[in-house]
């Protein structure tokens, strides 16, 4: 009995010893396959931001000093295309109304800022996941590029699709765009463009066609890396959501315009003053010109001109009847025969005036509307 009772008691500590050894080989486990998944993850957009120290939002594209201002010296700001800025203004009242057409919500679009990039520094700037359009210009024959950020993309399926509001929408990373969403991605691109078109059309009538829908910015190459582009970022805000839109046009689109795009906008109608207009042509009509009648040409050789002398007759190769030439500096008004009133010389006028396409019934309807408009 003794003897057994010795061996109860030698066995017990070592069931202990061996539950503990168990549990903590379960824990260990349970560390590494934690330790694991945690090391397979892969990170979304927001944690390599954070990680990278990099904000979207706090990126600014206008702010260049030392080398970066000397390189990009020689390209053109948008300032300088005062025009751009009236265009994109009335894009967003546009888009204003029909985005809440199509999203049947409240809808408040804001234009945030015009810039002049680097076409290659604005496609490494892109935050992924992303969809690019590839845009067409016909009557420009050249591209542009809109790009729809992840946060507007999900905001915008999510309204579409009969969304909970006043929910934040949840950005689903590591995966591509499904179909469905591509293609309601694709309607309101659409839709902005048929807005943009009407916003140029004051200045420039152009046609915008989506070319191609691409997620990865490589494939999204319309121009050369060293290019420059003027970027628009508009933001689009529905009530706690929302994202951003850019439109990127490579100068060498907007070129056929950019005579047009330096004009000034002066009056309510979009670069036009009927009032000045008219009195530009009033005081064109009371102008006074100077008219020559030239009664003969001829070449001579310096030799002989230098050789005149007091006295001197030179012969002129005309009849009476011969026709005078009536001008006006180097344009021909009228031909006309040379006479006598008392004791002035005279032309008669033989044939009538060159008109030129811009007739006098013009400058009448011109002053006629600058009357009215001062009336008013």
């Amino acid at each position: 009995m003794a003897g057994s009772e010795t061996r109860t008691s030698d066995t017990k500590p070592n069931d202990d010893d061996v539950a503990a050894d168990w549990e903590k080989m379960v824990e260990d486990s349970a560390d590494e396959e934690e330790a694991k998944s945690a090391a397979e993850r892969a990170l979304n957009q927001d944690e390599i931001d954070s990680i990278l120290g990099f904000s979207l939002d706090d990126l600014n594209l206008v702010d260049q000093n030392g080398l970066r201002a000397i390189i990009d010296s020689a390209m053109v700001t948008y300032e300088r295309l005062p025009m751009l800025e009236i265009v994109f203004d009335r894009l967003v009242r546009l888009m204003t109304t029909s985005l809440r057409n199509f999203t049947s919500d409240n809808v408040e679009v804001s234009l945030d800022r015009i810039t002049s990039v680097r076409f290659g520094e604005y496609l490494n700037s892109i935050p992924l996941p992303t969809i690019l359009g590839v845009v067409k210009a016909k009557e420009w024959d050249n591209f542009g590029l809109f790009s729809v950020d992840s946060s507007l993309i999900y905001t915008m399926i999510d309204v579409l699709l009969g969304g909970r509001r006043g929910t934040q929408t949840v950005r689903v990373d590591g995966r591509p765009y499904t179909t469905i969403e591509t293609g309601l991605v694709k309607r309101m691109m659409e839709i902005v463009l048929n807005d943009a078109e009407q916003a140029f059309r004051p200045v420039s009538p152009v046609k915008f066609d989506i070319d191609r829908i691409e997620t990865n910015p490589k494939f999204a190459a319309i121009s050369r890396p060293t290019n420059a582009a003027i970027l628009a970022r508009l933001r689009i805000d529905m009530e706690d959501r929302g994202g951003c839109i850019e439109i990127l046009l490579p100068y060498a689109t907007i070129e056929p315009i950019r005579e047009l795009l330096l004009q000034n906008f002066m009056g309510d109608k979009f670069g036009r003053d009927p009032i000045w207009e008219g009195h530009l042509a009033t005081e064109i009509w009371n102008a006074k010109i100077e008219v020559d009648a030239v009664l003969y040409e001829d070449q001579m050789p310096l030799r002989k001109i230098m050789s005149l002398e007091v006295g001197d007759t030179l012969m002129l190769d005309v009849k009476p009847e011969t026709l005078v030439k009536v001008r006006c500096g180097d344009a021909l008004l009228s031909e006309g025969t040379m006479g006598r009133i008392g004791d002035r010389i005279a032309v008669k006028v033989a044939k009538p005036l060159r008109h030129s396409r811009t007739t006098l019934a013009m400058f009448e309807q011109a002053g006629a509307m600058s009357g009215r408009m001062e009336g008013a």
